[in-house]
């Protein structure tokens, strides 16, 4: 049993991998749903370690290596895909230069996914945007391209907003801001107050935004980890 986590761990990272096959395969319904997975795997191992009270550095470097591929390699490949559809003209085999640069998120994925190993601050909350965070914004960009209900499939293709957007996720994934944790010590209002605001806003975006929620909704966690330094209580 104490090995549970562990194997828990390793699904995350061959989910992962089938999210990338995937997503560069054109197979974007499959990428997304493989990446949802890997998210409640790498939830899941985490929480079993708990219950069973187990650790080991076995584990946590395992965990680091199958985030770089769910959480660091997937988002780039996602901003490889859209920002090929939004420089059309390069070659239909091989490398895309342009698009090329989409990869940067998974470089500063990996820099923070080693600053996070070494930074004991972050026992708690995060200081900066938490990779998995990082690939669920991403994750909302494909939903709209892919399913254009709320009609920003355009707008979301403008390749000034793509690179725009791979900068500021790779600043804020190295950045010193403090970002709020989803983990529940209680269920009580005080102390959790930021908490219980963003799920509702989560709950409020799910059902009006349809395919565009997962990005707004990382966007209000960003925004509310903001105001919550001044206003919430940690």
């Amino acid at each position: 049993m104490r090995h549970l986590p562990n194997v828990i761990t390793l699904l995350n990272l061959f989910f992962g991998c089938l999210a990338v096959v995937s997503i560069l395969n054109g197979n974007y319904q499959e990428g997304i749903i493989f990446t949802l997975a890997a998210s409640v795997a790498d939830f899941a191992d985490g929480a079993v370690a708990r219950v069973l009270k187990v650790s080991s550095p076995l584990g946590k470097e395992l965990d680091s290596l199958a985030d770089m591929v769910s959480f660091g390699v997937t988002p780039g490949v996602i901003f490889y895909v859209l920002l090929k559809n939004a420089f059309p003209g390069g070659p239909e085999y091989g490398l895309h230069l342009a698009a090329a640069s989409g990869f940067l998120v998974s470089v500063f994925s990996g820099l923070r996914l080693a600053k996070f190993n070494l930074d004991t601050r972050q026992s708690e909350n995060f200081i900066g945007l938490a990779t998995p965070a990082c690939t669920i914004f991403t994750l909302g960009l494909l939903l709209i391209f892919e399913y254009d209900t709320s009609a920003l499939h355009d707008f979301v293709l403008q390749g000034w907003l793509l690179l725009l957007l791979v900068a500021v996720l790779c600043w804020l994934l190295i950045s010193e801001i403090p970002m709020f944790s989803l983990k529940l010590k209680s269920f009580g209002w005080v102390g959790n107050e930021i908490k219980f605001i963003f799920a509702a806003f989560a709950v409020v975006e799910l059902i009006f935004l349809k395919e565009a929620a997962l990005a707004a909704i990382i966007f209000t966690y960003i925004l509310l980890s903001l105001i919550g330094r001044s206003y919430f209580s940690k």
